[in-house]
């Protein structure tokens, strides 16, 4: 049942990724829908890592605890690249601002764009790395 689980996160994640990818030829008109599709691709990769590694956890309600879980998980497996929890914990310290914030005051959407699909490719190789039951290795 777990592979279904990590198939669902993963197919979210990309499909959040593909439509931030669809909007972010145009940051002056869809700058916060691309910045939350950003920030929750993000999410919905670490969901799916977690649980391909055995999480049993998934609370929406600290996505920065997941984060540093996510940390622990990898360090259990002897992961040695574990750059891409830094940037998710930086997509995660944004997510109240894009989402809730009245303005877009020193938010950088094409930075934060660019930082989940950094993320989104470290997730990527990290799921086929290590193996993770479930993910399927048909990136769009």
């Amino acid at each position: 049942m777990q592979h279904v689980q990590v198939r669902h996160h993963l197919d979210r994640a990309r499909d959040f990724l593909k439509a931030m990818d669809l909007l972010k030829s145009d940051l002056s008109g869809h700058r916060y829908s691309a910045a939350l599709l950003a920030v929750h691709s993000a999410i919905s990769y670490s969901d799916a890592l977690r649980t391909g590694m055995g999480s049993g956890s998934m609370s929406s309600e600290d996505h920065r605890q997941a984060a540093q879980e996510l940390r622990t998980l990898l360090a259990a497996r002897k992961f040695e690249k574990r750059q891409g929890v830094d940037r998710l914990e930086k997509l995660l310290r944004l997510k109240s601002r894009v989402a809730y914030a009245s303005d877009g005051y020193g938010l950088d959407f094409s930075q934060i764009v660019q930082q989940a699909e950094r993320f989104a490719a470290w997730a990527e190789d990290a799921g086929k790395q290590l193996s993770v039951e479930g993910w399927r290795n048909d990136r769009p």
